[in-house]
């Protein structure tokens, strides 16, 4: 399933449910004793982490899954459910993601100047060459270790939020203290906190847990289970194209707009005002903080069902089928539709092809929908 095609399937099942990036987080294994630290200020903690122009140079395995309360959902990608990787970073932008499952193995690796992707199954390598003027800033979301993903979490939810330190927490054999961030009474919102264990010294997330409303154990976990700081081999950061491997450059095409967005947000913000995530191409992102939701239409190509004789270009079953035969059958003045409901959020597919996703009520989808042409 390509990457556009894996996104709207996600939005479709409700596995988007936050849309800032809240199903894909930290996880509580590989911790020990709470170690003894000074007391910290939260808003001082959450400060030293968002200050962090560059993690450290440093090596480690990360691991996570979701508990989201659905089925296993064929054709959807293996991160939804389960990862485990292997990163390391150069402390100056450079970085190396490795994972690997039984036979295969995708590399993606930052350089400096040009980002790399290879999947050992298909042979294919991706090149996007950088403007030298913005790198690593144009640095690809895949490229994004979990200290990185945890500290844009932070930007996006902070303003909407209750900050406090809930003690201190071992990750990795590092010292860590535990950052809470709660919603505020005004968000609407399936989640009741988000936990991200911050390491004292080099002030770089570690963990994140995720925490719903009515459920005792996290509904999502990503973070570092072993994890060296300091100098690691350079060789690390080259990428050479296998031998018999075919090279697609992407230079030209690729679009970071997230970071496109946040530039061009960033001249005018006020300050306390809350970062926007951008629209693309697939959806749009409506609200802001906790009770953010992603809203769009299907391609029509998506509509029809797989044995359908116009739809010649499926490739198993596609997101329409899938909602179809795990959501419960909705309608309302907005139209007739399908809903699933998971413990992180609620998706919503209307007959004509309209969704909306995010980690709320279902009446704030609904309310999405309406906004859809």
């Amino acid at each position: 399933m390509d990457r556009k095609k894996a996104t709207v399937a996600a939005a479709a099942v409700g596995a988007l449910a936050g849309a800032v990036g809240l199903t894909v987080l930290a996880m509580p294994s590989g911790a020990g004793a709470a170690p003894v630290l000074p007391p910290v200020n939260p808003e001082q903690l959450v400060q030293s982490v968002l200050s962090q122009k560059e993690i450290p140079a440093l090596g480690g395995t990360v691991e996570g899954k979701t508990n989201l309360g659905i089925p296993a959902i064929p054709n959807l990608p293996q991160e939804l459910s389960g990862m485990s990787a292997k990163v390391w970073s150069d402390g100056t932008g450079k970085s190396r993601v490795s994972t690997s499952k039984t036979g295969s193995e995708k590399i993606a690796v930052n350089d400096g100047t040009t980002a790399w992707s290879y999947d050992s199954s298909t042979k294919v390598v991706t090149k996007h060459t950088y403007d030298k003027s913005k790198a690593p800033k144009e640095r690809p979301s895949e490229l994004n270790d979990p200290a990185a993903a945890a500290k844009q979490i932070i930007d996006v939810i902070r303003p909407n939020s209750s900050i406090s330190v809930d003690g201190t927490a071992s990750v990795a054999g590092r010292d860590a203290y535990e950052l809470v961030l709660a919603p505020a009474p005004t968000e609407r919102t399936l989640l009741r906190e988000v936990r991200i264990a911050v390491d004292a010294e080099k002030r770089i997330p570690l963990r994140v847990v995720v925490l719903a409303n009515g459920s005792s154990d996290p509904v999502a976990q990503f973070g570092f289970t072993k994890l060296d700081i300091g100098a690691q081999d350079p060789k690390l950061f080259t990428f050479t194209p296998p031998a018999g491997a075919k090279v697609e450059d992407s230079t030209g095409k690729f679009k970071d707009f997230e970071n496109s967005h946040r530039e061009e947000f960033e001249k005018n913000r006020k300050p306390g005002e809350t970062p926007k995530l951008p629209d693309n191409d697939l959806f749009k992102v409506i609200g802001e903080g906790w009770d953010t939701t992603v809203a769009g239409r299907l391609p029509k190509q998506d509509q029809l069902p797989k044995n359908d004789p116009k739809n010649d270009k499926a490739q198993g079953q596609n997101p329409m089928d899938l909602v179809k035969q795990f959501g419960t059958k909705v309608e309302g003045p907005w139209g007739k539709g399908y809903l699933i409901t998971t413990k992180v959020g609620t998706g919503l597919l209307t007959e004509d092809g309209r969704f909306a996703a995010g980690a709320v009520p279902s009446q704030v989808l609904i309310e999405a929908i309406g906004t859809v042409k």
